[in-house]
Formats: structure tokens, C-alpha cells, sequence
């Protein structure tokens, strides 16, 4: 106990008490967590891909590659289990926090009782500093109105810089700094700004302004990248070395890569080539123009994936310069392995995806050239995740080892001999936090804020890191994701053939009326069966009943139940929003860029009415916007015509005027009627109908699975339409927009379907 002051009459009369701040133990460590997105287990160099991450494998050359690492199969649970060193349906991150629903298990918001690692060690003395993704803040809590205690300076981090939610644009993402949103450092054009660029500037930035201000403390630094998840986004130069280098296509290079990981030893001999599932494409039955586009998917994959590595170089460089690298504990995962949520195809626009749009080898091509580009949000198809994931099988989403098992690479010179070696013991993304902690020289508080924290899931490995014999920290991990589920014990795996909702293609491999009693469970024994290959539940019944029967006891302790496949049995049960969006809302310029957590969803109907003063020389510009020409809506004024266009993935519906807006003060307004040859969009001046049609393309739930945002008086980032370029400012006087949603809309949408009617 630090000793009390003694406060006498005069300072000669007193005796100081202790004031320190707390101090970390000496030699505790800097702490780097890099976390990629979608990477797969055969996919960085060091891991036998042939990509070029001489940055990342150089980590892994002067420290240790883990094989057996294991994650939830999803972002937002793995970053939740990282985060607390508790299992992800035990915090309330069962699934995406994007869609938070009334169960404990899935509430998207880890509770009080699992204090995470930044506050953690920012109680201990360290500095705390997040550059990156986050997508730990649940839906509707995003706002401007928070509450903030989830964002990441909520967590205990005292400074960041990065996004939100899932996904952003490279090219124009979404920024946040501490709790407010930002713009963009440099302009959308496709050549000035990348998101992976600014945050690498931003880490460097941070650990760096750090040092000179307190060179002794340790700092935590969580380095979390938009990359490797779509857009995969990247300039032309960074694909240029990788033309024609996938046309063997995805069996060919599969064979490749797992050559490499045999001689490398990152994948034991004796390992299986798990097989082709038949659902993807032979490459040599493809047509030609399907390997040429799906191929240019792959080298425009490999263009990102080699531009993330030089970024990340850039920090561990910098690192290097301070004199810190070899004190410093850098920890690099993936939180799921590589995406198939391209389906078969792939897509120029991800969006697509979100809204069941299909893709055909002639879209994709048409926009083959442009991948990468500011024009697309591209994803590669599932042959190539498959790939990514050699020799495991399936991918993301799915609890079979291609969606759990990622690439884990730990550097620290000072902390341990070993160099270039490969860790076989079985590890989790719950064990990281525990291993942080033991290295810092620090228990895990029993109490934060008064409130009992739970007992960690994870344990520490550092056992691991001077010893390849150690045991592994824990024998036992269940694993659940959309319906899927698995089980490990003693080396033993179950795992269910559940194919979960959502994807158009993998839907299409479902029998509708299937429930969850009718999956078969398969059975593997890891240790001779590496890849997951071989199923021995015939020949071992025994040993299968009693993992199906571990699997139930562990999902009822750590609140996985009830199983949920879907994303329309989530919306039935989600947890109410804490600022609610009124059916009649009213936006001001004065406010900047609103985030869709606090717009209304549109696609049921609305009336956008802008209040504005007209110049008398004639009115141009964006009255309002959201998103981009990816998916979103533009309300402006061109050559002094009202224009409204809907962006859906890519498809575009617009009504223009041919009337001229008056001068002064007036409404300009826009309502959007739902109908079953369309939605019926009438542009208006006051109460004056003056444009009409009926669009070809519908408003959907969302029109970003990223988050969009709605900007008043101006557009930012990327236009949803090619008719005008960001800025394009309102020339005239926007006094407010209001958005009007559900049955206050409801005479203005039969005037409108009305009127429609009597013009055909």
C-alpha cells in the first residue's frame, strides 16, 4: 500500500504522500498486436503463398511461426477474444457487432465483467495507442450521440486513429480520431491517399511522438489493418509484377504453395492436400474469359497483399530506428482465414453480395481493367480463398479448420533465442491477452470499477517461445460461427457440415428444409491428420458421441445457444437501438457528415425536402448524398435541373427535371414510393411534381455493409454518380434537409404513385 500524506500547518510541519502513476515492472515489453483481415494460412510468404511480404517474413525468419493458431472464423469475435482473453459467445460477440440481438451470447457488447487488454495495461502504466479497423462498437452506437464506452478510447486506449465498422474504402474510408469522425487527410483519387498508407503514417506517427515524450514507458500498440478484407484496393503498380503470374489458376497454385509448406516445414510431412470441394470449378473446365477474369482477380489480390507488407515494414522500421524492435513483443494474426465470400465468381463490387445481386463472368470482365480501382469494390472468388487457405478446406464463416486456422507469427529478439522456427501447440486467440500479461509481469485484475471481471478462457503460451516441446496452453476449445460448429480436445476435432445463409452461391448448396439436428458430424485426429482430411467418425463412435456431448456443455457455459444461421432471424431479436432515428428527422450542414447509424432506413419509403435559397444565376450542386457510386443516393442540382440518383452495388436507377429551379427561398424535395414494377421516385419543387420514373433499381437495407454517411450541401470522398466530382457544393443556401420515413410519408407517396399512374 502506497504510503499517505500527512498534512500539518506548513509544508516543514508535512510529509508527501506517494502520487507516482503506476509504472510497469522493468523489462516489461512494447507490445505490437498486427491484426490483418481475411488472411489465409497460405497466404504470406513465410507460409508457402510465393507473394511477395519480405516485411512479415522477415518477423517470422527472427522469431516463430505458429501452425496450429486458431481464431472464431469472424472479425468482430476474434478481435473480442484477443481483446478480453475470454471466448467470443462468452462477451457477448457471438457474431458481428453490426447486428447485436437481445441473448447473452450475441449482444455486441462486451460487458464490464472482461475489462479489456488496453485498460488493462494502461491501469499498469503503459501507453496505449490503436491505429486501424475496430469493429467492436455495436450497431447504433456509432453516432455522434455514442455512448462512446465501446469505441476504442472506451476500451482503454488513450489515442486512435482508423474506422468503425467491418469494412471501408481504401480510396475514401470512414476515419475516426479518439470519438469523432474526420475527413480524409488527402484526396479520393485513386493515386493521393490509401487507407493502408495513412495508418502505417499514423502508427509511426504515434509510437514515435510516444518515445520522445516518455522513452522509458512501454507502449501498447494494436496496428489493425482494413487489409486483407475487401475492397482489395491497390494501384496498378503493385499488380503490374503479378500479371500472368495465376493463370496456371487455383488447383495449380495450390499444389505450389503446399510444395513450399512441406519443404518449409510450416505444414509437417506427411499432411494430406485436403480435396477440392465439387462446388468450385475445375480451372481447366472454365472458359477462357472466366480464367482471364478470375485470374486478374488474383493478381490484383496479390498487388494488395505485397502493398500491406510494405506498410507494415514501414512501421517495423521505424521501430527499428527508435531502438525498440528488439524489446518489443510483435504478435501478427489474421482473424479469420481468407474470405469465399465472393462466391463463384468473384465481384467487381462486394455490395453485390450484401444485396443478392449475381455476378456473371461478362460484368466481372467488363470491369476486369478497373479492379482495384476507385471505380470498384472488388472481391476475388471462392477458388481463390480456397487457395489462400492451402491445405486447409472452406474458408471465413465456417468452423472448419480453413476459417480458424490463421497464421500466427511472434517476434521478440530479447525475449527468446529462437529464430526462423515453427510452434506446433495448439493456440487461440483467447491465449494472446493471457501471454501479453505474463510477459509485462502482470496478473489479470480481479476487480475493475468495482465490478468481479470473469475467469480468462485463454492461458499464457509463453512456455512456447523458448521451448518447441512445451505443452500446449490448453487442450479443450469449441468453436461456433452462423450454425457452424466444432470442437477440439486432446487433439481430437469434430466438426459439423453446416452450410450457413447468406452467400447466394453457398445458399444454392443447402436444402432448404435442413435443420440443425440433421448435420452430420465428422471426426479428425489432428496430430496425424494436419489438414483435417481424414474422417474417422466411423471407425471411432466413442470418441465422437463424447466430443458432440463436450461441444453442447461448453456452448450452455459460454452462451452459444440459441443457434442462429441467418441474418434475417438476427434483425427478429435485435437489441434496441440507444439513439432511435425518428420517422421525421431533421439534418443541418452545421452538423458535418452523419453517420447511417442515425439516418433512417430507407427502403420502405421516403421524402428527402431540402430547404434552400436559390441563386438568382442559376443553382448547382449536392443538396445530399450518402455513400458513393458503389452503392448510394445523390439529391443534387445540375445546371440548375433537380437530379436524384439511386446506386445500388453498382446499378444505377435516376430521375432528372427538365424544369428550372426558381430563384429564392423554396422545397426541393424528392419522395421515393415503393411498387411492384419498382420503386416510383417524384421530384418536386414546393408542392409541384416535376420529374417522375420508375427506377429499375430498388433502395436496399443498407447500402454499404461498411456504414455510408449522409453529408448535407456537398458530397466527400468518391461521387454516386459520374455527373459531378466532390466537392461540388451547394452554391446556393441549405437551411436543413429532412428525411421523413414510414407513415408521415405516406399522402406525399400516394401523391406521387398517383400521379405516375395518370402520366403512362
Amino acid at each position: 500500500m502506497r504510503p499517505a500524506s500527512v498534512t500539518g500547518p506548513s509544508i516543514e510541519q508535512s510529509t508527501p504522500g506517494d502520487y507516482a502513476l503506476p509504472r510497469p515492472a522493468p523489462g516489461a515489453p512494447n507490445v505490437v498486436l498486427i491484426v490483418l483481415d481475411d488472411l489465409g494460412f497460405g497466404q504470406l510468404g513465410c507460409f508457402g503463398s510465393g507473394i511477395s511480404t519480405p516485411a512479415m517474413d522477415g518477423l517470422a525468419a527472427n522469431g516463430l511461426r505458429y501452425n496450429h493458431f486458431h481464431v472464431t472464423s469472424l472479425c468482430s469475435p476474434t478481435r473480442a477474444c484477443l481483446m478480453t482473453g475470454r471466448n467470443h459467445h462468452a462477451v457477448g460477440m457471438g457474431f458481428l457487432t453490426d447486428l447485436p440481438m437481445a441473448f447473452p451470447g450475441y449482444t455486441g457488447r462486451v460487458p464490464k465483467s472482461a475489462a479489456p487488454l488496453p485498460r488493462v495495461l494502461r491501469d499498469e502504466g503503459y501507453s496505449t495507442l490503436a491505429v486501424g479497423k475496430w469493429h467492436l462498437v455495436p450497431a447504433g452506437e456509432r453516432s455522434a450521440a455514442g455512448p462512446f464506452d465501446r469505441w476504442p478510447l472506451g476500451f482503454g486506449f488513450e489515442r486512435y486513429y482508423g474506422f468503425l465498422q467491418g469494412d471501408t474504402n481504401h480510396w475514401a474510408p470512414h476515419l475516426v480520431e479518439d470519438n469523432h469522425y474526420v475527413e480524409q487527410p488527402a484526396a479520393a483519387d485513386g493515386r493521393s491517399y490509401h487507407l493502408t498508407e495513412d495508418l502505417a503514417d499514423r502508427a509511426i506517427r504515434s509510437v514515435t511522438a510516444q518515445h520522445e515524450a516518455a522513452p522509458d514507458r512501454p507502449f501498447l500498440l494494436y496496428f489493425a489493418l482494413g487489409a486483407m478484407h475487401a475492397p482489395h484496393h491497390v494501384t496498378p503498380e503493385w499488380i503490374v509484377p503479378y500479371r500472368g503470374a495465376f493463370d496456371g489458376g487455383w488447383d495449380h497454385w495450390r499444389d505450389e504453395v503446399f510444395a513450399r509448406q512441406l519443404a518449409s516445414g510450416v505444414v509437417p510431412a506427411g499432411t494430406e492436400l485436403s480435396v477440392r470441394p465439387g462446388w468450385i470449378d475445375e480451372w481447366s473446365s472454365l472458359s477462357a474469359d472466366a480464367r482471364r477474369m478470375l485470374a486478374r482477380q488474383q493478381e490484383v489480390f496479390a498487388g494488395f497483399l505485397s502493398h500491406t507488407d510494405a506498410q507494415i515494414g514501414r512501421v517495423l522500421t521505424q521501430l527499428e530506428r527508435l531502438g525498440v524492435l528488439d524489446d518489443t513483443l510483435v504478435m501478427l494474426i489474421s482473424d479469420n482465414g481468407a474470405s469465399g465470400e465472393g462466391g463463384a465468381l468473384g465481384t467487381f463490387n462486394e455490395h453485390r453480395f450484401t444485396e443478392h445481386v449475381p455476378d456473371t463472368v461478362e460484368s466481372n470482365l467488363a470491369w476486369s481493367d478497373e479492379l482495384g480501382g476507385i471505380r470498384t469494390y472488388p472481391h476475388y472468388s471462392w477458388g481463390w480463398a480456397w487457395a489462400g487457405n492451402t491445405p486447409l478446406r472452406l474458408w471465413k464463416r465456417y468452423t472448419w479448420l480453413g476459417g480458424t486456422r490463421t497464421p500466427l507469427i511472434v517476434h521478440w529478439p530479447r525475449g527468446f533465442a529462437a529464430r526462423g522456427e515453427v510452434r506446433d501447440q495448439f493456440v487461440h486467440a483467447v491465449d494472446l491477452m493471457p501471454t501479453i500479461l505474463d510477459v509485462a509481469g502482470l496478473d489479470a485484475p480481479p476487480v475493475v470499477d468495482g465490478v468481479t471481471q470473469q475467469p480468462f478462457d485463454g492461458a499464457s503460451m509463453r512456455a512456447t517461445f523458448a521451448d518447441a516441446s512445451a505443452p500446449s496452453p490448453r487442450s479443450v476449445q469449441y468453436f461456433e460461427m452462423l450454425g457452424s460448429r466444432s470442437i477440439v480436445v486432446d487433439g481430437w476435432k469434430a466438426t459439423t457440415d453446416h452450410v450457413s445463409k447468406g452467400v447466394v452461391d453457398e445458399e444454392r448448396l443447402m436444402d432448404g428444409s435442413r435443420t440443425f439436428t440433421d448435420d452430420v458430424w465428422a471426426l479428425f485426429h489432428l496430430p496425424d491428420d494436419f489438414s483435417e482430411s481424414r474422417d474417422v467418425a466411423a471407425d471411432h463412435p466413442a470418441v465422437l458421441r463424447a466430443l458432440q456431448e463436450r461441444w453442447s456443455v461448453e456452448a450452455g457455459r459460454n452462451q452459444v445457444f440459441p443457434l442462429v444461421d441467418e441474418l434475417i432471424g438476427r434483425i427478429a431479436a435485435v437489441v434496441p437501438w440507444p439513439n432511435p432515428v425518428p420517422t421525421r428527422a431533421v439534418y443541418r450542414p452545421e452538423g458535418g457528415p452523419v453517420p447511417d447509424d442515425s439516418v433512417a432506413r430507407l427502403f420502405g419509403g421516403f421524402r428527402l425536402a431540402a430547404e434552400v435559397e436559390v441563386p438568382a444565376a442559376g443553382a448547382a450542386g449536392v443538396l445530399a448524398a450518402m455513400g458513393d457510386w458503389t452503392g448510394g443516393f445523390a439529391f443534387f442540382v445540375r445546371d440548375g435541373r433537380l437530379v436524384f440518383v439511386l446506386n445500388r452495388a453498382g446499378d444505377e436507377g435516376r430521375v432528372e427535371s427538365e424544369v428550372i429551379a426558381p430563384s429564392g427561398r423554396h422545397e426541393l424535395a424528392c419522395v421515393y414510393t415503393p411498387g411492384l414494377a419498382g420503386p416510383g421516385v417524384g421530384l418536386y419543387h414546393d408542392d409541384e411534381l416535376i420529374a417522375h420514373a420508375v427506377l429499375p433499381v430498388t433502395a436496399p437495407l443498407v447500402f454499404q455493409h461498411g456504414g455510408t454517411m449522409l453529408t448535407l450541401g456537398r458530397d466527400r470522398g468518391l461521387p454516386v454518380a459520374a455527373d459531378y466530382q466532390p466537392p461540388f457544393e451547394w452554391n446556393g443556401v441549405l437551411h436543413q434537409l429532412v428525411i421523413e420515413t414510414g407513415p408521415a410519408i405516406a399522402p406525399s407517396i400516394a401523391e406521387a404513385a398517383r400521379a405516375l399512374l395518370h402520366s403512362e
